[in-house]
């Protein structure tokens, strides 16, 4: 995969300083005003996909845009709010512009509040 590039992601759950397991992640392209769905995911025990979310034929450069289901893992993990869940679906929204990248979008996520950055 060193010649073209491709896009991976992984969650960590920083209020109990483990991996996000089993975290349902989709992957949309964005072209205007229309989103595409790309991918449906879920993480493993180590908090990652089991492969790139695009690599291949499937990288192509543009908009994307990343949804975690937040709240759905924090309530099947028995993590309970007193007034609900705060955060539900994270959005990022980020642009691949280099076609030979490895790109890498991880989010750092509590009840309350997250985190993203590019990664490596």
């Amino acid at each position: 995969m060193t010649n073209i590039g491709y896009l991976t992601t992984h969650v960590l759950d920083t209020m109990s300083g483990s991996p996000a397991a089993n975290m349902k992640i989709e992957l949309f392209e964005i072209q205007g005003r229309n989103k595409n769905l790309l991918v449906m995911a879920k993480t493993n025990q180590d908090g990652r996909c089991e492969k790139p979310l695009l690599a291949e034929e499937s990288f192509k450069l543009g908009t994307y845009e990343l949804l975690f289901h937040v709240s759905d893992y924090f309530a099947k993990n028995n993590v309970k709010l007193k007034n609900g869940q705060f955060l539900d679906i994270v959005p990022v929204r980020f642009t691949l512009s280099d076609e030979k990248a490895h790109y890498h979008v991880p989010l750092l996520v509590s009840p309350y509040g997250y985190s993203t950055y590019r990664g490596s």
